[in-house]
């Protein structure tokens, strides 16, 4: 292996599998030389990672709908980086790149897991690259397709969104009041409500902090709720489900009260409304819809150049911060997409 003179690669690796909230005692720092491409390779200097609930699901062991990170190994995250070295004819030094770069300053991608690692290069003419891991990225991807594919959303309809001011919230809100329908966001804390209201354009936002989410919903969805995405799980997603209409989708992406639990996961003890409203519940995961992602990253930048959707980061700098800006994520801390930057642009 050829080594590049001067170059060190600063890791984050899973050290311990956690049980509960994941303390810094879960990860260990290493150093490492940086290599070369081989041929058809590429080396991509680390500029930021996106920070997502789900990287939480995969630090458990236990079979899943990606395998779990291994003790020992770079924690996974997608990032934005820049070619330093390549030897493929597809990317050249310089390029801005997203791909599942791990929780390291350098990463070194082989010819044979290009596509695996989903590297592709991006245009910051569509978006900045912090857009790139928000709107742009995988949370955008996910609530695009989460809303379009498994909601249906039909002009008039009522969308309600649990963790509205997050990355996945603010995509999915921004994007039904687009396609014309009534949205009511559900969010911790008065200054994510009325960011969310307005700057956002959300009709509505439930402070699920402040008191009787159940009561709020009967208020602001008084026809009942015809899509919820469901970021939170837990007693939100019951509150919900006793207000659904007849037909209502219920989109499951994630259960963000549940991920550091010490007990079973708790499961919707309302699920017979779904009986009694012929609705339906579906999980989405957006690596199924990765040959589209294409389309919308099109339309949703277009949303951004003429203003019908903001995008919102939050951003903490620094490899070593790793561990705690992580945990903002289950305090509601982050206010908008949780960013780390690990390097200038």
């Amino acid at each position: 292996m050829t080594t590049i003179a001067n170059l060190a690669n600063h890791q984050v690796r899973l050290a311990q599998r956690p049980v509960g909230t994941p303390g810094r005692e879960c990860w260990s720092f290493t150093t490492e030389p940086v290599a070369e491409p081989a041929e058809g390779g590429v080396l991509v200097k680390t500029l930021a990672l996106s920070l997502d609930p789900a990287m939480r699901g995969w630090m458990n062991e236990g079979k899943s709908y990606i395998p779990p990170v291994g003790i020992g190994e770079v924690m996974r995250a997608g990032g934005i980086g820049r070619v330093v070295a390549s030897k493929n004819p597809q990317f050249a030094v310089g390029d801005t790149v997203s791909a599942g770069l791990g929780v390291q300053e350098y990463c070194l991608i082989a010819g044979d897991q290009v596509k695996r690692a989903g590297l592709f290069k991006i245009d910051l003419r569509a978006g900045s690259m912090t857009q790139w891991l928000n709107v742009l990225g995988m949370p955008g991807m996910t609530g695009y397709f989460g809303l379009m594919d498994v909601g249906m959303p039909k002009p008039g309809e009522t969308v309600v969104v649990s963790g509205a001011a997050g990355a996945v919230g603010q995509t999915v809100g921004q994007l039904a009041r687009i396609k014309g329908c009534r949205v009511v966001g559900i969010a911790g804390g008065r200054a994510k409500c009325d960011w969310v209201v307005n700057e956002l354009g959300f009709d509505a936002c439930i402070d699920y902090k402040a008191g009787n989410v159940k009561a709020a919903l009967k208020e602001h969805a008084p026809k009942g709720v015809d899509i919820y995405f469901d970021n939170v799980g837990g007693e939100i997603l019951d509150d919900v489900l006793a207000r659904i209409g007849r037909g209502a989708r219920i989109i499951i992406c994630g259960a963000i009260s549940q991920y550091n639990n010490t007990t079973p996961v708790q499961g919707p003890k309302n699920y017979l409304s779904l009986l009694v409203n012929r609705a339906r519940m579906e999980g989405i995961v957006v690596f199924d819809y990765a040959d589209r992602y294409h389309l919308a990253v099109a339309e949703m930048a277009g949303y951004l150049k003429d203003g019908r959707m903001k995008s919102k980061e939050d951003i903490v700098e620094g490899l070593d911060n790793f561990p705690e800006a992580l945990l903002k994520l289950f305090s509601g801390a982050n206010f908008g997409k949780l960013v780390l930057k690990v390097a200038d642009a």
